[in-house]
């Protein structure tokens, strides 16, 4: 591999010279100018990254970590920074925690040894309270809060969101309502739930425990839920607290020979990109995760280029509903003996 000391040899001028070519940092002749470009290009030249970063001080690389990857919230959130930073001249370096703790604290420690200018963080969400602490970069934390870390936010007003959902749900009709969340020790499903939750009370509902089921925000999870919700007494509707989740449930629902929406209506969370192919489409809340990663991109090279100062921000999107296929009314007979079951029920 070539050396800037091989670029002077060849255009027989001195180091320093094509240094000054190269960063700029002294007016050359023409000439000159035009021997060093010719002897690039002969050698096949690649100006180091790391020797310019370290007389800059920047190396115009933010790093990303996320839980999960493979699920396609975040592939789509990872695509709205990455696609803001190159716009504006940053590379991003990906990491996935795999939802460890202990994974998400060494890819920290590597990031901040590569020394990027900043840092994009969806935390593990039983990580230690005050992991990230230490971090002496700039920080956005984006979808959670991050306890005991003092850092701007990006994230969905998650708790209004399964409100909305609900509420959604009610309106067409049904009070016969499950829901099915993610894992009770992630902060979102706890503030999902506490949407549903919200909205059930205040239509004067009460939801059985055996309607009430916790997985992992995955497809599978949905499906097996679902499997276990549709017996004799089955809801009429379903309030999903993730898209992969709502999934699942068609899936289950397909299987033992349920119409969607005739026979059940099915909403998620999120609105990925997916929801709009699966069959049928999947009713959501949500809003545009692409956009929601570009806000924090943007967020954190404002903290990076020195255009933002002060106390960390918090920015909390608003939701809202994306009407698709897998929601409809209650029918009306089916309605009425509902209603009539909940006077009973007072």
């Amino acid at each position: 591999m070539a050396t800037i000391k091989d670029v002077a040899a060849l255009a027989g001028i001195s180091y320093t010279t094509v240094s000054h070519v190269l960063n700029k940092s002294r007016p050359v002749s023409d000439a000159v100018r035009l021997k060093v470009e010719a002897a690039i290009a002969q050698l096949d030249y690649v100006p180091s990254g790391v020797a310019r970063s370290l007389k800059a001080r920047a190396t115009a690389t933010i790093g990303l970590v996320l839980p999960n990857n493979m699920n396609p919230y975040f592939a789509e959130l990872a695509r709205g920074i990455e696609d803001f930073c190159e716009r504006n001249g940053y590379c991003v370096i990906l990491c996935n925690s795999d939802d460890n703790p202990v994974k998400q604290r060494n890819y920290l420690r590597m990031l901040q040894e590569k020394r990027i200018d900043g840092l994009v963080l969806a935390a593990v969400d039983d990580a230690s309270p005050s992991e990230g602490a230490w971090l002496s970069t700039p920080l956005v934390v984006v979808d959670r809060e991050m306890p005991g870390v003092e850092a701007d936010l990006v994230c969905i007003d998650h708790t209004e969101g399964a409100y909305l959902a609900t509420r959604h749900l009610l309106e067409l009709g049904h009070r016969r309502i499950a829901c099915v969340n993610g894992p009770a020790r992630a902060s979102v499903a706890r503030l999902r739930q506490a949407g549903f939750d919200r909205a059930m009370a205040e239509a004067g509902l009460s939801v059985p425990a055996h309607w009430r089921l916790g997985s992992d925000f995955s497809a599978d999870g949905g499906y097996r839920a679902g499997a276990a919700l549709f017996n004799d007494s089955r809801p009429t509707a379903v309030f999903a607290a993730n898209d992969m989740l709502g999934m699942g449930v068609l899936r289950a629902a397909a299987e033992r020979g349920l119409q969607v929406p005739g026979d059940l209506s099915v909403i998620g969370f999120d609105d990925i990109q997916m929801c709009r192919y699966v069959y049928p489409a999947l009713t959501t809340v949500g809003q545009s995760i692409r956009e929601l990663g570009e806000l924090a991109a943007d967020r954190l090279l404002q903290r990076v280029q020195g255009k933002a100062t002060g106390a960390p921000r918090r920015q909390v999107i608003s939701p809202r509903i994306v009407r698709r296929e897998s929601t409809a009314p209650l029918p009306g007979g089916q309605a009425a003996r509902e209603h009539s079951q909940e006077e009973v029920n007072r």
